[in-house]
């Protein structure tokens, strides 16, 4: 019985998360707004404990910001966020990928390619929320043959401390398709196994995501929230 409780407990807790992530992505709630326990609690019928924990995963994602006897309030995104962001997942990333040149084998670049033709065809449908799932797949293939376990560690956290700015980027319009065709050239450069081009690779993508990001929050009226409507894929 217990891990049935568990299992329930989990999928609300995810159900909460996905509601939240959305409705900060597509501008519908904005930075500063108060994200009330009550309302949550009655529309999903359960305690405030699987909130609190949602509300504490959103806050390490970069979503919400967790104020003392306030309660939870979305975070502000600011464009020097975004900036140093990507300038970070620029230098890792890149490093990360002229090792992956020299140490892919041929069982994961082929991994890599169907990886890609999934993302092609989630693009196509325009559906944002298994892209991401996929294309973190795809960065996952190549972090990993690395084979540098720190910088994994800190690659990883960094993705989910940024959670909220690449699931930003990739909802820009038009941004799945340029990232699948991104990642086409850098399997031609894991293929020749030149670790330079690869760098120079990723370091280019991670600076196509800040530039559409920052793009994206400049023609917001508010300036300071990235109002994604997913309906224009």
């Amino acid at each position: 019985m217990k891990n049935k409780h568990m299992e329930r407990h989990q999928t609300l807790r995810e159900k909460i998360l996905e509601t939240i992530r959305e409705a900060i992505l597509k501008g519908n709630l904005k930075p500063g707004e108060k994200v009330a326990e009550p309302e949550l609690a009655e529309r999903f019928g359960i305690s405030r404990t699987p909130i609190r924990e949602a509300f504490r995963q959103l806050e390490s994602e970069g979503y919400l910001t967790v104020i003392p006897r306030k309660g939870a309030v979305v975070a502000a995104l600011s464009e020097r966020d975004v900036q140093e962001f990507y300038a970070i997942k620029s230098i890792l990333e890149g490093y990360a990928a002229s090792l992956a040149a020299r140490n892919l084998t041929e069982k994961e670049l082929e991994r890599l390619e169907t990886v890609n033709r999934k993302l092609r065809s989630l693009a196509e449908e325009g559906d944002v929320r298994s892209f991401y799932r996929v294309h973190n797949e795809f960065h996952e293939i190549f972090l990993k043959a690395a084979d540098n376990s720190k910088l994994y560690g800190l690659i990883h956290q960094l993705g989910m401390k940024f959670n909220r700015l690449r699931m930003a980027s990739l909802s820009v319009n038009g941004r799945m398709a340029i990232s699948v065709d991104e990642h086409e050239k850098l399997l031609d450069a894991f293929r020749r196994k030149d670790p330079e081009t690869a760098e120079n690779l990723v370091k280019k993508t991670a600076s196509i995501g800040s530039k559409v990001l920052l793009e994206s929050m400049m023609n917001n009226h508010h300036g300071d929230t990235v109002n994604l409507n997913q309906d224009k894929h």
